[in-house]
C-alpha cells in the first residue's frame, strides 16, 4: 500500500469494519499486512473467532460488539450478510460524518438501500470473491457521484490488498460482477468435482481422480495468472488437431455444451442478486 497511502488512515479518522467473518477477516488481515496501522481500525463484531480476536488485539486495533460511541468513521466498511443489514445498519448512522465514505460488499444491496439507513453520502458498492482469503481475489466496484477522488483512492487501497480492483461504470453492473466473479469460485470448485467424478467413471480410484482434477485446475489457474496470453490462446496451445483434447472440447464446445449452461447459470445468479435488493 505504501507509506503515503497507509498514513491516510489514522485513529482520528478510523476505518470501522462491521463484520469480521471470512471476507471481512480476510480484508482486515490484508490491510494490516499492507501497512494500515492497527490503531486506526475499529472492528465491530459480537462474536469474532478466537484467531480473529487475537489478530485484532496483536495489531493494536479496537474490538467492540456494537456501535462505537462518539466515533466518526473515515471509512465505514460493511462486511455482513445481506439478510441482516436491515437490523445492523441503522445505529451506525451515528458514525457518519461529512467526509465518511461507506463501502458495502453485500450482494444485491443497492446504494438506495444503504441511503435509506445511513443517508446520502459518498458510497461504494464492491464485490470481492473468496480467493481474497489467500490474497488472490478480484473485486468489482462502483462509486456514486458523491465519492471524491481521494475517497475513491482510499477505497482502492483497501480493496486491492486481496487482488485487482475493477471499477465498473454503472451500479447495475455489480450484479453482473457478482454472477461472474463473486460466485465464480464455486463454479470452478464444481468443475473439479465434475472432472473427478468423470474420471472415477472411467475407472480411476475416486481419490486419485480428485487429486488429478484438483491439481489440474489449480495448475491451469496459475498458468492463467502468469501468462500474458488470454484464455482462448492458452486453450488452443494445448489442443492438438485430431487429438484427445480436441475430442473432449468438441463435446464441451457444442451448441448444447458449456456455454449455454454458463449463460443460464450466470443469468440465474444475477437475477438472485437483483432479488436481494428487495
Amino acid at each position: 500500500m505504501g507509506t503515503e497511502a497507509s498514513s491516510a488512515f489514522q485513529p482520528s479518522d478510523p476505518i470501522i469494519l462491521i463484520g469480521a467473518g471470512n471476507m471481512g477477516g480476510a480484508l482486515l488481515t490484508g490491510w494490516l499486512k499492507s501497512g494500515v496501522p492497527g490503531s486506526s481500525v475499529i472492528v465491530v463484531d459480537p462474536n469474532p473467532s478466537d484467531a480473529m480476536l487475537k489478530l485484532i488485539t496483536d495489531a493494536g486495533a479496537v474490538h467492540v460488539a456494537g456501535v462505537p460511541a462518539g466515533v466518526v468513521a473515515g471509512v465505514l466498511f460493511i462486511a455482513v450478510k445481506p439478510q441482516v443489514m436491515d437490523a445492523v445498519l441503522p445505529p451506525f448512522k451515528a458514525t457518519i460524518g461529512p467526509n465518511t465514505v461507506v463501502v458495502s460488499i453485500a450482494a444485491g444491496k443497492t446504494l438506495a438501500f444503504l441511503e435509506k439507513h445511513l443517508g446520502e453520502m459518498a458510497m461504494v458498492r464492491a464485490m470481492p470473491n473468496t480467493p481474497a482469503m489467500v490474497g488472490r481475489g478480484v473485486t468489482g466496484a462502483f462509486a456514486n457521484a458523491q465519492t471524491g477522488e481521494r475517497q475513491r483512492q482510499l477505497v482502492q487501497n483497501l480493496l486491492k490488498v486481496s487482488g485487482p480492483v475493477e471499477w465498473v461504470p454503472g451500479e447495475a453492473d455489480i450484479d453482473s460482477v457478482t454472477a461472474v466473479s463473486g460466485s465464480g469460485p464455486a463454479y470452478v470448485f464444481y468443475l473439479v468435482e465434475c472432472m473427478a467424478e468423470a474420471g472415477r467413471k472411467l475407472g480411476l480410484q475416486a481419490d486419485l481422480a480428485m487429486r488429478l482434477a484438483r491439481e489440474t485446475v489449480a495448475g491451469a489457474g496459475e498458468m492463467l495468472h502468469q501468462s500474458p496470453d488470454d484464455a482462448s490462446r492458452l486453450r488452443q496451445n494445448v489442443t492438438s488437431p485430431g487429438g484427445t483434447t480436441a475430442a473432449a472440447l468438441a463435446v464441451l464446445m457444442a451448441k448444447d455444451g458449456m456455454q449455454p449452461l454458463f449463460d443460464e447459470a450466470l443469468a440465474a445468479a444475477r437475477k438472485r442478486a437483483q432479488e436481494l435488493a428487495g
